[in-house]
């Protein structure tokens, strides 16, 4: 990668992954070893209200008391619902959350980070299915194909909040019916006691009262009831297989055979959905892939001031 910062070379960097349900960082010193690690809160670049904000610099808090007690010569941060291009303003946000310059920060979409974290040599395809969803490739001249990951309100499909969504629909179609949820008794039942309640004012304020990584929650309990035998539940999964294995597909064919990794904690849902996606991606190399894209995030840091 380019030089990101200009400046004296640093002794200590950071690194952070910001996700819909959870934000890790990592805080690098001299040779590569780790000086602190932790996690917080999730949140989006989607920074469009107060209360946006408000949750942007909580999930950010926690890097910051770091940055406070071992210092920080260089930040590089991915962050969900960045854009593909330099934000000022989601830099400036970030630089003061972390009080470091903001000369001496940068923000990426949280793929583009996952992808070099993945691929640091180059030369493979990502899709990601967690909260939301969707697939990247970086060709060796930069060139960055995205496809999916346009939100909830549009597709994510085969994501958590994607199957949360699909599962309350299936529920509340049922009860719509006969009253009560007759024939999808296990798949109500595990998400009604995760969402508090099994009236639909306890539906309708965990769906609209909350953000999408509250919806993605709810897909460990699509998971639970595949497990206890419904057979809604294990379509639904199977479906998320086949949609993760479409964003394949398209990589492959617009961008050209290459090993594709497979990131995200919907694959560990259960078995049912990395087995459709096999199966829906005939001849491409499909690999699950555990990242820490927070310590990579870390190493671009010093990668970058190293290069200054």
């Amino acid at each position: 990668m380019p030089a990101l910062f200009d400046g004296p070379s640093p002794t200590t960097w950071l690194g952070i992954d910001m996700g819909g349900t959870g934000t890790r960082w990592v805080l690098r010193g001299a040779g590569g070893a780790v000086l602190a690690r932790g996690e917080g809160p999730g949140a989006t670049g989607l920074v469009f209200s107060a209360t946006a904000e408000a949750a942007f610099r909580a999930a950010l808090a926690p890097a910051a008391e770091a940055v406070a007690r071992f210092g920080a010569a260089a930040a590089v941060l991915g962050v969900t619902g960045a854009g593909l291009d330099p934000d000022a303003a989601l830099v400036a946000l970030c630089a003061e959350a972390l009080g470091l310059p903001a000369a001496r920060v940068r923000v990426l979409n949280d793929m583009v980070l996952a992808w070099h974290a993945a691929f640091p040599a180059g030369g493979g395809h990502l899709v990601a299915a967690g909260t939301g969803s969707v697939g990247m490739s970086i060709a060796e001249d930069g060139t960055i194909t995205l496809v999916g990951g346009r939100g909830t309100l549009i597709d994510d499909a085969g994501s958590g909040a994607w199957l949360a969504l699909r599962a309350l629909d299936r529920v509340w179609r049922a009860i719509d019916e006969a009253g009560s949820p007759r024939g999808v008794e296990p798949l109500a039942q595990a998400l009604f006691s995760r969402i508090g309640g099994d009236d639909w004012d306890d539906t309708r304020r965990y769906v609209y009262g909350r953000d999408r990584g509250a919806l993605a929650a709810l897909a460990p309990a699509v998971a639970e009831a595949a497990t206890a035998g419904s057979a809604v539940a294990l379509h639904l999964l199977t479906e998320a297989g086949a949609e993760l294995a479409r964003l394949a597909r398209v990589l492959v064919a617009r961008c050209g055979p290459a090993p594709v990794g497979v990131v995200g904690g919907v694959l560990g849902l259960h078995p049912a959905v990395g087995e459709a996606m096999r199966a829906a991606a005939p001849g491409i190399s499909l690999t699950v892939l555990s990242l820490d894209a927070a310590a990579r995030a870390a190493e671009l840091a010093q990668e970058g001031t190293r290069t200054a």
